[in-house]
């Protein structure tokens, strides 16, 4: 967009009653780093871009600073880092009248990709996926549990004894969503009138714990409404009184929340995953997008499951996928293969959990998918039955994120795929996190020795 049109934009905010903005963009860990703006600042942001402290992308979910960065520290003092609105991210905010919000993608001092910008990673991957011929269509689907809490009692109870919204298990219970009928429009109408329109939201196992599944889109736009859901999930529920958590696993005795990535590729307005009955209803391309997901698996598990809870989710029983398998319409594999031999056929990635960063997870498994189909990898057979850690063949996924970092660190093909700053940077934060989790005295840990050892 030139000065003309971003003028002719700010018009027609203003004449809808805009008054202020939010713009911001997304870190390592899919947190939401942004400011209010006025509207002069605004068009001046639109048409030179803004400085952003670069701070956001050297310190952790906690804020506190990495002492392994590379791209920022003590070491470079902290600079702006140059941030570029993106006007097609505009969306009016509907809980804050007059208040319309974009997002930015950060650039290094040379003008290219910041190194440690998820948003600018994907973008990576889906360019090379169109440089082939392929428009991927994504779409994430979350579960998070739902609880009678604020900031302030989640704080005091040091997140013990919460509350939840509604007690018992419930899965699918038109009940217990009738019984909170207020809140579900205010989720639905709320998301749909921030561009993000959802397919389907329901009650899932769990006390108070919903699944949303967020309508397919073109990758990156699929991308910005995953991230968004969550920060407007945390404000709807502030709205109502409530807290929410997107956490892989909250409470052991309960099952945990996933993240399932769905995806399909395009190619002239057809579905170049739909395949002939003969071939079990699943194209060539799709067969090595599936070969290339699994060949890849194991080392871009960190990418996936980015926290020490996430792996608190891999034990048997609980629906997350343990080996690195595929299987039609099986949900114990890694890879659910859904809709063969339709205009739908796709591939639901069901590895991960809520807590994924989906710019980082879309961009991970998309790139290893397009890397099977630039190599011709086969998949093998499909897994029937319980895919679970027995069976020859099956590799094991990692179930630490000591151990998925460590693969990652050695893995040349997502560095060749995300960027080797884009790695590097990533590898280094994750092995910050594991460190803090190292020097924590746990619950556990007191309740089990203090008295005994």
């Amino acid at each position: 967009m030139g000065g003309a049109s971003y003028d002719e934009l700010l018009g027609e905010l203003e004449g809808r009653g805009v008054r202020r903005a939010k713009i911001g963009g997304f870190d390592v860990d899919g947190v939401l780093r942004g400011k209010y703006v006025s509207m002069e600042k605004l068009r001046s942001a639109l048409s030179g871009g803004f400085g952003f402290c670069d701070v956001i992308f050297g310190w952790d979910i906690g804020d506190v600073l990495y002492d392994n960065a590379r791209v920022t520290g003590w070491h470079t003092g902290y600079p702006d880092a140059h941030a570029v609105l993106d006007p097609s991210t505009r969306r009016l905010v509907p809980w804050e009248p007059g208040t319309v919000a974009m997002l930015a993608d950060f650039r290094d001092a040379e003008g290219g990709a910041h190194p440690a910008c998820p948003r600018s990673a994907l973008k990576r991957v889906i360019a090379h996926a169109e440089s082939l011929g392929y428009y991927p269509k994504l779409s994430a689907e979350y579960e998070f549990f739902l609880f009678k809490e604020t900031p302030a009692s989640l704080h005091e109870k040091r997140f013990q004894k919460l509350e939840s919204l509604s007690p018992g298990m419930f899965g699918y219970s038109w009940v217990r969503e009738g019984q909170h009928k207020d809140l579900m429009a205010a989720i639905f109408d709320g998301m749909r009138a921030f561009d993000i329109e959802l397919e389907g939201l329901h009650t899932e196992t769990g006390p108070g714990v919903y699944e949303a599944a967020i309508r397919y889109d073109d990758a990156l736009r699929a991308a910005d409404k995953a991230a968004l859901f969550k920060a407007a999930m945390k404000q709807l529920a502030y709205e109502h009184g409530l807290s929410v958590t997107f956490m892989a696993k909250w409470n052991a005795k309960l099952p945990g929340s996933s993240g399932h990535l769905h995806q399909s590729l395009w190619k002239d307005g057809e579905n170049v995953f739909q395949g002939p009955p003969s071939e079990g209803g699943i194209s060539r391309q799709m067969r090595h997008y599936i070969g290339g997901q699994l060949a890849c698996m194991r080392e871009m598990t960190a990418l996936v499951s980015p926290t020490v809870n996430s792996y608190k989710r891999y034990v048997p029983g609980v629906w997350a996928p343990l080996t690195a398998t595929w299987g039609f319409e099986n949900r114990t594999a890694a890879l659910r293969i859904v809709g063969a031999g339709t205009k739908s056929a796709r591939v639901e990635v069901r590895q991960g959990a809520a807590d994924i960063n989906p710019y980082i997870a879309m961009a991970a498994t998309l790139g290893a998918g397009i890397y099977g189909i630039e190599n011709a990898i086969d998949p093998g057979a499909p897994i029937t039955g319980d895919a679970g850690e027995g069976g020859e063949g099956r590799e094991r996924l990692p179930r630490t994120l000591t151990e998925a970092t460590a693969l990652l660190a050695e893995s040349q093909r997502m560095r060749k795929i995300l960027g080797e700053g884009f790695v590097d940077h990533y590898v280094r934060t994750r092995q910050w996190e594991v460190r803090q989790y190292e020097r924590a005295v746990t619950d556990w840990e007191l309740a089990r020795y203090f008295e005994a050892i």
